[in-house]
């Protein structure tokens, strides 16, 4: 799965440290959410989307994976 949450916290100038303290993971989560390598809980969706103010859709590009 493709994120954009490094350009989204980029636009709030949030650390990958500060965003996870926020949502209640490790920095390393949020590392591997940027690289594609984890695949987030509806709920921690959810609290990223919140918490850089914008939809779930626009932070996390979901793509048919059977293609």
């Amino acid at each position: 799965m493709k994120t954009r949450i490094k350009e989204y916290r980029a636009r709030y100038n949030l650390t990958q440290a500060q965003l996870a303290d926020m949502v209640g993971v490790r920095r390393e989560t949020i590392v591997f959410l940027e690289k594609g390598k984890y695949n987030p809980s509806l709920k921690l969706a959810h609290d990223i989307a919140v918490v850089l103010k914008a939809k779930i859709d626009d932070i996390f590009i979901f793509k048919d994976e059977t293609n």
